[in-house]
C-alpha cells in the first residue's frame, strides 16, 4: 500500500444554500463537496503540484463504454502522445481499498486500456502496472516523463 502525502494547496470552497461546493479547475465548475470529491480534488493537486503531471493531459469524470454499460471514470491521465496512460478511481476515506474497488478499475480498464491503474481513498493508494496482460503491484505513483 502506498501512503500519500498531499501538497498544501488551497482548494476553493463555497456554500450554495445548504450545499457545500468545491471548485474543480479541471472541469471549470463548482461541484458538490462529497467525501469522494474531496479525495478527487486532493489527488488532482497531488498529480499536478506534487508529481508535476501536465494538467492539460488529465481528464476528470468522463463517461466510457464498457461492453453494453456506460460507466464514468474519476481521473484519466494521458501520456505525452495523448494516449490513455493511467486510470485512477477515487473513493471516500471511509471506503476500504478492497477487491470490489480493484474490480471496478479493472472493468474501466476494459473500456480504456492503460498502462497504470490506481485506486485511492485519500490517505492510501494501491496501484498496478499493466504490461503484456499482467498486473504488477506498484510501490509508488509512477513518475510522468515526457
Amino acid at each position: 500500500m502506498i501512503e500519500l502525502v498531499y501538497p498544501e494547496v488551497e482548494i476553493r470552497e463555497r456554500q450554495q444554500g445548504s450545499i457545500a461546493q468545491l471548485f474543480d479547475p479541471f472541469r471549470k465548475s463548482w461541484v458538490q463537496r462529497t467525501p469522494e470529491e474531496w479525495v478527487r480534488q486532493q489527488v488532482l493537486q497531488l498529480l499536478t503540484v506534487g508529481y508535476h503531471y501536465p494538467s492539460s493531459l488529465i481528464t476528470v469524470e468522463k463517461s466510457i463504454q464498457v461492453g453494453l454499460l456506460k460507466k464514468r471514470f474519476d481521473i484519466l491521465v494521458h501520456d505525452a502522445a495523448h494516449a490513455p496512460w493511467m486510470l485512477i478511481e477515487c473513493k471516500a476515506p471511509t471506503v476500504k481499498l478492497d477487491h470490489s474497488v480493484f474490480e471496478q478499475v479493472v472493468q474501466y480498464n476494459m473500456g480504456v486500456p492503460v498502462s497504470y491503474l490506481l485506486i485511492i481513498n485519500g490517505p492510501y493508494c494501491l496501484g498496478w502496472h499493466r504490461k503484456e496482460g499482467q498486473l504488477t503491484p506498484l510501490n509508488k505513483i509512477p513518475d510522468f516523463s515526457v
